[in-house]
């Protein structure tokens, strides 16, 4: 029993995918951040695109 607790105590395996998990979640919050940041500004830059095409038609 001791040498199972010796020998666990030594794997490194699953800190490799711990730091991978935290890796990819700071990936995906930063992520989330950006686009929270700029979605009031692609909002209003889509309703004035919207307004400024809504009354033209394409000619043939």
């Amino acid at each position: 029993m001791i040498k199972f607790f010796k020998n666990f105590k030594k794997d490194e395996d699953g800190a490799v995918t711990v730091d991978w998990v935290v890796l990819t979640a700071a990936v995906v919050g930063l992520g989330v951040a950006g686009v929270g940041t700029v979605k009031g500004g692609i909002d209003s830059l889509a309703a004035g695109i919207s307004s400024g095409v809504s009354g033209t038609t394409v000619g043939q």
